[in-house]
């Protein structure tokens, strides 16, 4: 027990002392995490530039305009006369959508020959023209609606019966999860996960690989050398402890962007413990396989850099190929945000993670038999070498 505590405030004072570790595992997240933060600050993509081209110029097409100029989500750009070139237009004014308002727009109206608007969506980013065609669709069928309502006023029908004439049933759209649609609140705190799982598996990588090269392992654990679960506690408890000190900042930081915090704040505490268990083993196994510090980097980063893309986050997991979705199950990060969803968007049961929690925990004992595994044939080869040499 001397010799493991011995190691132990060995370990904190090569990790407090290595500026690598040092700058990856306390500055990379808060730095990070605020960039992020003020990314995202708004929640809302405002002031979306539409172009609206009206070849028609009349009360009715102005008084359209005038109700897309009063969405807050968009901003117009009114045209007379169609430009040269609808593609380099949109490009050049960085515009979500363009409207386009016929000639002869209100005169058709007034006839009942149904003129057509035709709206081209710039699908080029899917954020901004999911949000301009929500807000297009809102204020446009609402306009629609009105001019409809009153023509049936005009023709001498009363005004509740002219709206059930043109809405025979109404439909309520109620949002659940997440009901100012707000992407800071969506994207944010699951950005932070990944940035901690990527630290986490450089911090072992660097951890392993330093001690390997430099060849202080074979001197420092000699005493240890039967055991190689105690030196992986040893190598892994500064991270566990660095990592409460990052998820506390995290928290002050939901704070200062007014961000909620979890729901079932205890579970959330075990849901994180284990990802960040999961994460650590797996680091250690991967560190003990590839003992050079860049390799290790290189190959850990591999695994990471497309950790938040396959986790089934923003893109559902049983959309994707099933050799896809089986490296998705072996990261920790996939249970992780699937569980983080539930408490912290959709505001769940508590039960509803247990699953998760449940993979991570089979990821978590899988990766510290694995990381043991590597360590107990590492150990057997350095000191037998070692033994060789003296």
């Amino acid at each position: 027990m001397k010799e493991f505590i011995r190691l132990l405030k060995r370990e904190f004072k090569l990790f407090l002392s290595n500026s690598t570790l040092r700058s990856v595992f306390f500055l990379a997240p808060v730095l990070y995490a605020t960039l992020l933060g003020f990314v995202y600050k708004s929640g809302k993509v405002e002031n979306t530039p539409v172009i609206v081209v009206d070849k028609d110029n009349t009360p009715l097409s102005n008084q359209l305009l005038e109700m897309l100029g009063d969405n807050k989500s968009i901003k117009v750009f009114k045209y007379l006369r169609e430009p040269a070139n609808l593609n380099d237009e949109v490009i050049r004014r960085g515009a979500a959508a363009l409207v386009m308002i016929p000639s002869r727009f209100e005169a058709d109206l007034l006839q009942k020959k149904y003129p057509e608007v035709n709206v081209y969506v710039n699908t080029g980013n899917v954020l901004t023209a999911n949000f301009a065609s929500k807000a297009l669709q809102l204020t446009i069928g609402t306009f629609s609606a009105g001019v409809s309502i009153k023509g049936l006023q005009k023709m001498g029908m009363p005004a509740p019966r002219a709206i059930t004439q043109y809405e025979p049933f109404k439909t309520n759209y109620i949002t659940l999860f997440n009901t100012t649609s707000n992407y800071l609140i969506f994207m944010w705190p699951a950005m932070l996960a990944v940035v901690l799982q990527q630290v986490i598996l450089l911090a072992m990588a660097v951890s392993f690989a330093a001690e390997f090269q430099r060849g202080s392992f074979v001197n420092e654990y000699r005493h240890l050398r039967r055991w190689a679960f105690p030196i992986m506690l040893i190598k892994v408890i500064p991270v566990w402890v660095f990592s409460i000190l990052i998820v506390s900042i995290y928290y002050l930081m939901h704070i200062l962007f007014y961000v909620p915090l979890p729901h079932g704040i205890v579970n959330f505490m075990w849901l994180t413990a284990f990802f960040v268990g999961s994460a650590s083993f797996m680091g250690v196994f991967v560190s003990i396989l590839i003992p050079d510090a860049l390799k290790a980097t290189q190959v850990l980063m591999v695994i990471a850099s497309p950790a938040f893309i396959i986790s089934g986050f923003t893109w559902p997991l049983n959309a994707m190929p099933v050799f896809v979705q089986a490296l998705a199950n072996i990261i920790p990060l996939t249970p992780f945000l699937q569980a983080f969803k539930i408490l912290l968007i959709q505001k769940g049961s508590v039960t509803l993670t247990y699953p998760y929690i449940q993979h991570l925990g089979i990821l978590l004992l899988a990766y510290a038999f694995l990381g043991w595994l590597a360590l107990k044939i590492k150990l057997r080869g350095l000191f037998k070498v070692a033994t060789t040499q003296s």
